[in-house]
């Protein structure tokens, strides 16, 4: 692309040079008309050969109504026009005209460059190679050759290669190129780990855990990848616009060039006034401006949202994010962070200590997710305690014998059968009760955390304009009505399954409103609802692979608080593309309308072709840049 770059911009200042030099020898000698052609016939060639081969075999292929072939037709045109009785010559505006069509074409070249390069600097995650340990020895291997289960080391300054989980080590992850985010994520043994993220400080043994090609890395390259094939509504209108545009702009341009001289008195006199006005609607009715800044506009606008995390997986989606009025929001993993954690102990004749302990030893060998948060907490296993008959209550809880002591863990209906009396909590979540010896010792309340931004998401939203907010759970009401509250979302829907989550989004859609439905989510069991609603919204960095395939638009560090940056994202996009539209159809229509009445000249022309693309590729560009809106 730069090397032909490099050779149009060469033939635009030869060409412009030697334009220059047949201007001056007009000026300076009285030529013969077709001597001055030939003079003029250097700058023009060099300037568009390649626009009138390209013509030529479009016209072959019977496509000939592109903007090749009728820049070819209005300049070849202007060119003939001075050998008309009574007409002036048009050579210098034929070489101009086409050289102000390279002009605008090498910007839309170069403007494409910068957003495909954008994109390509955003997207160069794919890592290169993997160093993978096998029978003790440590080889470096094209990642796609990694088995699933097998163990890789990865230094510091290497991009990660394939997602897994950190088997030994500490470090730091820069994680720009997924999430946005420039202050790095600090990572240690235990913790799940992403392609595509660079390891900058220590050295860390990894499990993989996906092959290659379903590794973090490889599904966002593919979403960015496949995100221009889905055209947006207006995309789709102006390819429309221009096949039905076009003709007609010809057809009125053969009209105007033949019928009034066919009326007049003469039609040699006047034709060649006739067919400058018709050539001047040639050059007005390319549809450049509308062809090219349109979708790239979208293009940006999807290159500006991948820079701060936010993959949109097509222009349609990005124009229907814009329109959104109602988001249905999943609670667990969206609106919380799906991991369970103790949020409050209340002994009972025991202080929180000695609850903790007797807890996390009864559960030690559980792998509940209740059971592990309270191991979590207390992490001293090995303190020389005495466990012993550990068993379990089928859906009540898990008994054993510590040093000597009878302990229960459980729910409310295992103090029932053991017949003592638990104290309720003013606290919501889930209560996990204790008891020792045939006594109460307190209990513990173990909860799903509301994510640090999830209010300030609410009320970015509600800013927005977006008119109603509803939180889907599967959860107990109490549940979910502390969340709501906590996050200000006045409507929610609890003790839902799967289907019942679609049911609601469903009724969402049938109701009465404006805009479009939008659902967040990020769990396989919201695969269903995000698939059915106007535009599906997946947490990326910890969501399920199925709601991540299911969704239109992936959030990449599952903070909720980019769907409001999202959607400013695609209204602005969207304003841009509405701007460009605009602006150029009145230009044209106007040029059009002065050049019937002879009032245009053939510069106005290339202005309302050349000039408003030249302005609408500047204003489409604005899409890239997305850090004054992304507070």
């Amino acid at each position: 692309m730069e090397t032909e770059n490099k050779i149009k911009i060469g033939k635009i200042i030869a060409s412009s040079v030697l334009l220059v030099v047949a201007v001056l020898i007009e000026h300076s000698f009285n030529l013969p008309m077709w001597q001055l052609l030939l003079v003029y016939l250097v700058p023009y060639l060099i300037a568009g050969y390649d626009v009138l081969i390209e013509a030529a075999e479009d016209l072959s292929h019977g496509e000939a109504l592109d903007e090749d072939f009728l820049m070819s037709l209005a300049t070849v045109g202007a060119l003939a026009i001075g050998f008309m009785p009574g007409a002036e010559n048009q050579f210098p505006e034929a070489v101009f005209v086409m050289l102000f069509f390279q002009v605008g074409e090498l910007f839309e070249e170069i403007a494409e460059g910068r957003s495909r390069k954008s994109i390509s600097k955003l997207m160069d995650i794919r890592p290169d190679v993997a160093n993978v340990e096998r029978d003790g020895v440590l080889s470096a291997i094209a990642p796609d050759s990694v088995q699933i289960g097998e163990t890789i080391i990865i230094k510091p300054g290497e991009k990660v290669p394939l997602d897994g989980f950190i088997l030994e080590g500490d470090s730091s992850l820069d994680t720009v190129a997924l999430t946005g985010e420039s202050v790095p994520r600090t990572i240690h043994a235990g913790d799940d780990i992403m392609s595509g993220c660079v390891n900058l400080s220590g050295v860390v043994k990894v499990r993989v855990t996906k092959s290659f090609g379903e590794s973090t890395a490889s599904k966002v390259l593919e979403l960015v990848e496949n995100a221009s094939e889905n055209k947006s509504k207006s995309e789709n209108f102006i390819s429309k616009f221009a096949r039905i545009y076009t003709p007609i702009v010809v057809a009125l341009a053969l009209i105007v060039a033949f019928v009034p001289p066919l009326l007049s008195e003469s039609f040699i006199a006047n034709f060649g006034t006739w067919l400058y006005r018709a050539l001047t609607f040639l050059v007005v009715s390319c549809p450049c401006a509308l062809v090219i800044s349109v979708p790239l506009t979208f293009f940006g606008g999807i290159g500006g949202a991948s820079k701060r995390g936010i993959l949109v997986k097509g222009s349609n989606y990005m124009e229907t994010l814009a329109k959104v009025s109602t988001i249905a929001f999943d609670k667990t993993g969206t609106m919380t962070e799906g991991v369970f954690s103790v949020t409050a102990i209340h002994p009972d004749k025991i202080n929180d200590i000695e609850l903790l302990h007797y807890a996390a030893h009864v559960e030690r060998y559980s792998t509940h997710p209740i059971a592990i948060s309270l191991k979590q907490v207390f992490v001293n296993e090995d303190d020389n305690c005495k466990v012993e008959n550990v068993q379990e209550v089928a859906g009540k809880g898990i008994s054993a014998n510590i040093n000597g002591h009878q302990v229960y863990v459980g729910n409310e209906k295992l103090m029932d059968e053991l017949k003592v009396q638990s104290r309720p909590c003013h606290k919501f979540g889930t209560v996990v009760h204790l008891a020792m010896d045939g006594e109460y010792a307190g209990h513990i309340i173990v909860s799903d955390k509301v994510k640090s931004d999830a209010a300030e998401a609410v009320s970015a939203l509600k800013s927005a304009g977006v008119s109603r907010l509803v939180m889907l759970t599967g959860d107990k009401k109490e549940v979910a009505a502390d969340v709501a509250k906590i996050v200000g979302i006045e409507e929610y829907e609890a003790e839902l399954l799967p289907d019942g989550k679609v049911n609601v989004v469903e009724q969402l859609l049938r109701e009465p409103h404006d805009g479009k439905v939008a659902f967040v989510g990020d769990g396989i069991n919201d695969a269903p609802v995000l698939a059915r609603a106007d535009v599906g919204i997946a947490m990326g960095g910890l969501g399920s692979d199925a709601a991540i395939e299911a969704a239109d638009v992936v959030l990449m560090d599952d903070k909720p608080s980019k769907i409001a940056e999202a959607i400013r994202l695609a209204r602005r996009t969207l304003n841009i593309a509405k701007q460009n539209t605009a602006f150029a159809i009145i230009i044209k229509v106007a040029v059009l309308v002065l050049a019937f009445f002879g009032l245009a000249t053939m510069w106005m022309a290339v202005f309302a072709d050349v000039g408003v693309t030249f302005l609408a590729v500047l204003n489409a560009m604005r899409t890239l840049r997305v850090n004054n809106i992304a507070s």
